[in-house]
This record gives C-alpha cells, sequence and structure tokens, in this order.
C-alpha cells in the first residue's frame, strides 16, 4: 500500500494500492485503468477518507503555448500545471481575465472538472476547449465549452467521474478586457482598476482568509454556496435580514454558506482533529491529527445544524474518497 497522505492538501491517514505518475500524454493509451481508480492532480480539491483499494493516477502533465491573435490570446496549458501558477504567469505576460482566479489551489486540469470559480468571475468563461481520454471508448476527445456543460460548481466531468482524463485545457483570452469588481471587497477597488491591482488584492483577501494548505491541512471551500429560490430566500430575510446572498438568476439566489455556518454558531465545532476555520467557516481544517471519520462527522453535524435552521441542505464541494471511490455525505438524523 502507498501513503496518500501527502498527495492531498487535507493530509488525512490514507493509502492506495498502487500509483502512477503520469507525466507523458504518450503514456496515456497505454494505461489500463481498471477499476477502481481515482485521478487526481494536485490533491487541493480530494479527500481521502479511507484507504482507496485502487489504483490513483497522478497527473503531472506540464506544459503552456501561447497563441497571440487579433482580438485574443488562445492560451494551452497541459493539466499538470499549477493553477496559480499559471495565472501568475499570464499577469506577468499583461495577458488579462484570470486575475480573479488568483491563489485558487489546484491544477489547470482541475479547473473544468469544478468549474471554479471566484469573485464574480467563472472559468468557464474563458474555456475554449478542453482534450481528454476518454477513458470508456478509448479514444482522444476534444471538447467545447457547450460539450462540457458547464454550470455553478459543476461539468460534465464532476457529473461522469473518472470517465475522462483530461491533458490539456485551451483559454481564450480578450484583449479588450474589462475588471470585474462588483464582488466585496474587490467593490472597495475604483472603477477603472487595473488587473494587477486586482490580482493583488484577491491574494491579499485570500490569503487573511483561508489557511495555507502547508501549515494547516485542508481543502479550501469545504461546501458549495447553496443556490436556493427566491421565495425560500425572502422567508430568510425576515429571520435574518443580514444574511449575504448574491443574485444568481430571475427566479433564485446564491446564500453565502459560511455566514450560514458562522451566524449559526458553528464556528468553534470540532469532530476529533477536524474542525471549522475559525477566520472562515466555509472552510474545514485539519489540526493535527484529523481522520476520515472525524471529517465525515464534523461536515454531517454542520450540514444538519444548517438543514433544520434553514432548509437548506448543504453540499460538499470538495470530492470525497473511499475505499471504492467517490462517495456522498448526507446531514446526520
Amino acid at each position: 500500500m502507498i501513503e496518500l497522505a501527502e498527495r492531498h492538501t487535507f493530509k488525512l491517514p490514507a493509502k492506495c494500492r498502487t500509483l502512477i505518475e503520469l507525466n507523458s500524454s504518450d503514456e496515456v493509451e497505454q494505461l489500463a485503468f481498471e477499476e477502481p481508480y481515482y485521478l487526481l492532480g494536485e490533491g487541493s480539491n480530494t479527500l481521502f477518507l479511507e484507504d482507496f483499494q485502487g489504483t490513483v493516477v497522478c497527473n503531472r502533465l506540464l506544459g503552456v503555448c501561447i497563441e497571440e491573435q487579433d482580438a485574443s490570446f488562445l492560451v494551452t496549458a497541459a493539466a499538470g500545471e499549477n493553477w496559480h501558477n499559471f495565472v501568475t504567469d499570464l499577469r506577468g505576460r499583461n495577458i488579462d481575465g484570470m486575475e480573479n482566479l488568483a491563489l485558487i489551489p489546484g491544477s489547470v486540469g482541475a479547473a473544468p472538472v469544478q468549474n471554479i470559480g471566484a469573485y464574480g468571475v467563472e472559468v468557464a468563461t474563458f474555456i475554449e476547449q478542453v482534450t481528454a481520454w476518454d477513458i470508456s471508448e478509448k479514444c482522444w476527445v476534444s471538447m467545447s465549452t457547450e460539450d462540457c456543460q458547464f454550470a455553478y460548481r459543476d461539468s460534465l466531468f464532476k457529473q461522469h467521474p473518472g470517465r475522462w482524463l483530461i491533458t490539456s485545457v485551451t483559454f481564450r483570452l480578450p484583449k479588450d478586457w474589462r475588471p470585474v469588481t462588483h464582488y466585496s471587497p474587490l467593490n472597495q477597488l475604483s472603477d477603472n482598476a487595473s488587473a494587477q491591482s486586482i490580482f493583488d488584492k484577491v491574494i491579499e483577501v485570500r490569503q487573511k482568509k483561508l489557511p495555507d494548505p502547508k501549515v494547516i491541512p485542508n481543502a479550501g471551500s469545504f461546501f458549495k454556496n447553496p443556490v436556493v429560490s427566491n421565495v425560500l430566500l425572502d422567508s430568510l430575510l425576515q429571520k435574518w435580514p443580514d444574511m449575504v446572498y448574491f443574485p444568481a438568476d430571475e427566479s433564485r439566489s446564491k446564500v453565502a454558506a459560511g455566514w450560514l455556518i458562522e451566524h449559526l454558531g458553528l464556528k468553534s465545532l470540532n469532530e476529533g482533529d477536524a474542525a471549522v476555520n475559525p477566520n472562515q467557516a466555509l472552510v474545514l481544517i485539519n489540526r493535527a491529527r484529523a481522520t476520515g471519520a472525524d471529517v465525515s462527522q464534523l461536515a454531517q453535524k454542520i450540514m444538519k445544524h444548517v438543514k433544520e435552521a434553514s432548509g437548506i441542505e448543504l453540499e460538499p464541494e470538495v470530492r470525497l474518497v473511499g475505499q471504492h471511490g467517490l462517495v456522498q455525505l448526507a446531514a446526520e438524523k
């Protein structure tokens, strides 16, 4: 069995039977993909709750290609590239658009799976094409934005985990750039804020709110911000007038899950060494020797309290892996 604690940022004690480091796309077609298997990037959005009885394939593909066109930059990055380093490199080249997504942990290949987003920007906005190996059909595919079926923290890849091994992502970044600053705290910036000032502000805020996983093991935001009907929202605002929310569409709104957790007094909650981060309630942390069971029980307690108080069912944003693959959590009864 091979240790996995250093392969995911929550650093739970877990092992797998086999581990494969994928360093070249030429190797992809030769992989057997015998079930169970799990595709892993940098492990920043994955928690191994227990020993995985199969093969973990670690994507380590590297390389970035930039093509300047008349109205935009076409940027193709290999799936194993570190996301923040990729965003930082684009900023250094004065290629704008990704600045709101700075300091999000993980790899380029994980970005479309989760449709990562922050401060009013989702990565799907810029994705032109995803190149992947179709494990089921044993063939290469090039998928457009429409093919990927992007939604809030969702995609075709997330809906069908393990079906496609993403090898590269192509982004189109228009030269006609406009700042996105309507989300707090970026709305403190001026209307003509530069991409660099947004980049710097995002990093400043994230470093204050989110613990460095190299110091305090965590996987970033543990829960999704729930999207609720405006009917439910109105009833909750009567009870909690200061509840934080954002419009999602004409009939729905997105409620800040971190606000709910903190408002319900759950910020000091812990289960063993798994705890709610004192600086940002949306983040769960490993204080030292947390186990998968600790994390599961803590998350379920939070989900139960929120459901009872608001009628909202929180859903984990992170991917939870058990003995044979992904597992789902439900609120404690």
